[in-house]
């Protein structure tokens, strides 16, 4: 039988846990904001446990007017792809288009369009220009999940095999193309 004191005592913890839980939360993103301000937090800067490991399997839905793709698609290639994840409500994925554009015909580039409408889809390549040879619509976002991405855009360099070898989270720009990704691509090409 439980004493008016041993109820008093669970009360008081059961008060005292969402408050140690805020108190956590709080002091963690003190602590994020604090790296920011002196520049040694990068949001930017994320953790990519897929780098060195297969694709992961995914579902994808064909995007016309090209052909879809799967797992077993990038794991039977020979060459590098890239595999870009867009959406047109992302402003920056508007931004990086033109950029994307310009490696047509060194890199084969495959678009997931996420979390979209097929339609709007079709009209912000219409309007920006479509870069990629093949095309797959992840409108639940379970595909994004597998792939662990965090937001759009969002950038994989497969290798032959179908082996992730490059990863970035934030838009791709000319330097990061001509500095990191094409001379990367260069050298997972060379037997």
């Amino acid at each position: 039988m439980s004493t008016p004191t041993d109820n008093l005592t669970r009360r008081r913890l059961l008060m005292a846990l969402p408050l140690a839980g805020a108190g956590v939360a709080g002091l963690a993103f003190w602590k994020m904001l604090s790296g920011m301000e002196h520049g040694s937090f990068n949001p930017h800067d994320i953790n990519a446990p897929v780098l060195d490991r297969p694709v992961p399997d995914f579902p994808l839905t064909p995007l016309p007017p090209t052909d879809g793709f799967t797992a077993q698609d990038l794991q039977h290639t020979s060459k590098p792809v890239l595999i870009n994840f867009f959406a047109s409500w992302c402003i920056p994925c508007l931004a990086e288009m033109p950029t994307l554009m310009t490696l047509q015909g060194k890199l084969d580039i495959w678009g997931i369009a996420y979390k979209d409408k097929p339609e709007n889809t079709a009209s912000f390549l219409r309007h920006s220009g479509n870069p990629f040879t093949r095309l797959g619509d992840d409108h639940t976002g379970r595909a994004g999940m597998e792939w662990g991405i965090s937001g759009v855009p969002e950038t994989f360099l497969v290798g032959p095999g179908g082996v992730i070898r490059w990863h970035t989270a934030t838009p791709l720009t000319e330097d990061t193309i001509n500095t990191v990704l094409l001379p990367l691509a260069h050298r997972l090409q060379t037997p």
